[in-house]
């Protein structure tokens, strides 16, 4: 686990606004210094979870595709001894967040190899035939052409390397209640990687698949587990929801009405709590593997 919050006091929302240049680059840059890291834990065990499936061994040379999912220090870990980790990722801002947290984990390089650097993972700058294994959580979902960069992936692969990535499953029922709060401000068919319809691949375990089968992966199999998300109270469900990809919600409502939205939402919130007091969801999560 790694801490890089830094909230505004003020308003406990973080700091910056959103740059210029590509959507998602800018999604995450902004959200790079607290990106799932206010005590709530998601993306790291999701991407914990991931690496597992992978099974990497020492030795190995891995690619994190979204390094700010956090595979990366699980794969260093699996793969060390002797193990090399090259994670890249389209937002500038989050590669220097976790090239800091890499430098303040104090990672030994005759250990474990790791470089961090930012990357399109359409056309990843690794050469072919070069890793053993391609993790990718959270990712694919929000890429202009998922087969054809899971092609490309494939090309990095030795033979008989493996590829794993994390997308969504279904989510609870409550967690849909609580983000109708902002369906007025949202534009029609605003993709939302927690609720693909059926018309998309990522609506189902068939339709990720597909999507490994195309790209020319074998022995194309799904995983999934359920992760049950929780917050302490609103507050925190608040500034989680600041800093992941929720974040560009609350950006599409005017700042006169988000004090109103969040309490519409935190009035939702309370018919999550479950029989120990506590609110938040339930969340599975797909994990799809294939070799090349």
């Amino acid at each position: 686990m790694f801490a890089r919050t830094k909230l505004d006091p003020a308003t406990c929302e973080p700091w910056g606004v959103e740059p210029d240049g590509s959507p998602v680059a800018d999604l995450f840059d902004a959200v790079a210094d607290t990106y799932d890291n206010v005590g709530v834990d998601f993306m790291q065990p999701i991407a914990r979870g991931l690496v597992e499936a992978l099974a990497p061994q020492p030795g190995e040379r891995a690619l994190d595709v979204g390094c700010g999912a956090a595979a990366l220090f699980p794969l260093a870990e699996a793969v060390a001894p002797g193990g090399r980790v090259t994670a890249i990722d389209l937002a500038p801002r989050m590669v220097a967040a976790t090239a800091a947290d890499v430098a303040a984990a104090g990672l030994d390089p005759e250990h474990v190899a790791v470089e961090v650097r930012v990357g399109d993972a359409m056309a990843p700058d690794v050469e072919p035939g070069s890793v053993d294994l391609v993790a990718s959580s959270l990712v694919l979902f929000f890429l202009p052409d998922p087969a054809a960069a899971l092609a490309a992936w494939r090309q990095l692969l030795v033979a008989g390397g493996r590829v794993g990535v994390s997308t969504f499953g279904a989510h609870s029922a409550a967690w849909h209640d609580v983000d109708g709060v902002f369906a007025p401000y949202l534009p029609p068919g605003l993709p939302d990687p927690r609720n693909m319809g059926p018309d998309s691949p990522f609506g189902s375990d068939a339709g990720v698949e597909g999507l490994l089968a195309e790209a020319g992966f074998d022995d194309v199999r799904t995983e999934t587990w359920t992760v049950p998300l929780r917050f302490a109270d609103a507050d925190q469900w608040h500034r989680w929801s600041w800093s992941v990809g929720q974040r560009r919600m609350w950006l599409l409502v005017p700042e006169a009405e988000r004090a109103e939205v969040r309490a519409r939402a935190e009035t939702a919130l309370e018919a999550t709590r479950d029989d120990q007091g506590r609110i938040g969801f339930d969340q599975v999560v797909r994990y799809t593997l294939a070799r090349r």
